[in-house]
């Protein structure tokens, strides 16, 4: 690496270290993207990190999060937290930018806190590849809360249990919704079921239903996950969520979940930085076995592709 950016990253990592806020915007830009640099980066910035409550907040477009994230900050503030936002945005299919809505929702006015948006990136699992690298760089600028709100969840998009100690899962009584959650396996990834827009109809009702689904399922002994109403725009019922989150905290680590979902989050983590390595490899060797007149060759049946795969396996 050039000295200049070797100094530039003396200097990045400094800044991060104290706080500041530019440098944390640019630590994560760097963090999340594919630039080598930033292994280097995370390498110098781990000793501080491995420290922070990580709260993730998920449930279906429409039903409330980011309200429900903006009511919880003060909230969490109050118990002596100092919170960082990790928002995740929806991803152009064509553009591959992020839509970044939420960063417009939130109010700018909350003092100490950080928020910064991240791209979904085409992630099926309702996070980005870029937020365990994004949490570190939060943990190393001194930030001991993480709120992490994702995509909106559907089918396979469970990965928030990878980087949270704590998921909540966030509903609305509308008919359907238990049922849905169920067939998309949001129901057994969850610590805490959030139904808001509790002032709708059928909302005590979706509690019991929710509560019968839980049942039915088995779910495992120990923490027994509640489930509260709210109404998020309000306000209303947001102190009792604060507490059982941080009653789920307190009951991870005097149970010993605690070292069991971090070792989970880290081995994710860490596959994830591989798998983006191999995936770059993957391209480069695709390139060099098939160039652009190889391709069209194949395209038109003149040439078979996989002969030349199977002796690349064979290397």
């Amino acid at each position: 690496m050039p000295a200049v950016r070797t100094h530039s990253l003396d200097t990045l990592t400094q800044g991060v270290l104290a706080g500041e806020v530019r440098a944390v915007a640019r630590a994560i830009t760097l963090a999340e993207s594919r630039d080598p640099a930033r292994l280097e980066l995370l390498e110098r910035l781990f000793p501080h990190t491995g420290h922070a409550f990580k709260v993730g907040i998920t449930g279906a477009p429409g039903a409330g999060k980011s309200t429900l994230t903006y009511q919880l900050i003060p909230r969490l503030k109050a118990k002596g937290y100092r919170v960082g936002v990790l928002a995740v945005d929806p991803t152009s299919p064509f553009s591959g930018g992020a839509i970044l809505g939420d960063r417009i929702r939130f109010d700018d006015a909350l003092e100490g806190v950080y928020i910064r948006s991240l791209a979904s990136r085409g992630s099926v699992g309702g996070l980005s590849r870029g937020v365990p690298p994004a949490i570190r760089v939060l943990e190393a600028a001194g930030y001991d809360l993480v709120l992490i709100e994702t995509v909106g969840a559907g089918q396979l998009q469970v990965d928030v249990r990878f980087v949270a100690d704590t998921v909540v899962l966030t509903l609305v009584p509308e008919a359907g919704d238990v049922i849905q959650a169920m067939k998309a396996g949001i129901i057994e990834i969850a610590d805490i079921y959030v139904i808001n827009k509790a002032d709708r109809e059928g909302a005590t009702r979706m509690r019991l239903d929710l509560r019968n689904a839980l049942e039915l399922g088995g779910k495992p002994k120990g923490w027994n996950p509640p489930i509260t109403l709210t109404e998020a725009i309000y306000g209303k019922g947001v102190d009792e969520l604060a507490e059982f989150i941080e009653e789920h905290k307190q009951y991870q680590q005097q149970s010993g979940g605690w070292e069991a979902r971090r070792l989970q989050q880290l081995e994710w983590e860490l596959q994830l930085l591989i798998q983006d390595t191999l995936e770059q490899q993957a391209r480069a060797t695709t390139q060099q076995l098939f160039s652009a007149k190889t391709l069209r060759a194949v395209l038109q049946g003149a040439e078979n592709p996989f002969p030349k795969i199977r002796m690349w396996r064979m290397r």
